[in-house]
């Protein structure tokens, strides 16, 4: 899936960047060569879905880091695990979107497909 844009961006390298930051996930979903590509858009709504969920898991496991101190080297442990886990998810699946790779993640891989679809 390389096909090349007007913009002389491919696909492949939009569906990539989308995971950078929300920024441009966000934004090729609204420019009009991305958003007609349901590759490109399904890679910026699981980029987005992403983002949320390791916004939810940072702070879920900062509350109970701040509920109960005593746990304070747990959850500080869990902390770094989960942080770990995150970034190497989200460099798989950065990578292989740069490689044209559709790679679903579970559970928000198929909220980004439903909302790929509906976007077109």
């Amino acid at each position: 899936m390389s096909d090349s844009n007007p913009s002389g961006l491919s696909d492949n390298a939009a569906g990539g960047i989308a995971y950078l930051t929300l920024i441009p996930a966000i934004v090729f979903l609204i420019i009009d060569p991305f958003r007609q590509s349901a590759y490109v858009r399904f890679h910026a709504w699981q980029s987005i879905f992403f983002f949320i969920a390791w916004a939810v898991i940072d702070i879920l496991v900062g509350l109970v880091q701040n509920l109960v101190p005593s746990v304070v080297f747990l959850t500080f442990t869990v902390l770094q695990l989960v942080a770990l886990a995150i970034f190497a998810v989200w460099v798989y699946v950065f990578v292989n979107a740069f490689g044209g790779k559709r790679i679903k993640l579970p559970l928000i891989g198929g909220m980004a497909e439903k909302q790929a679809s509906r976007s077109s």
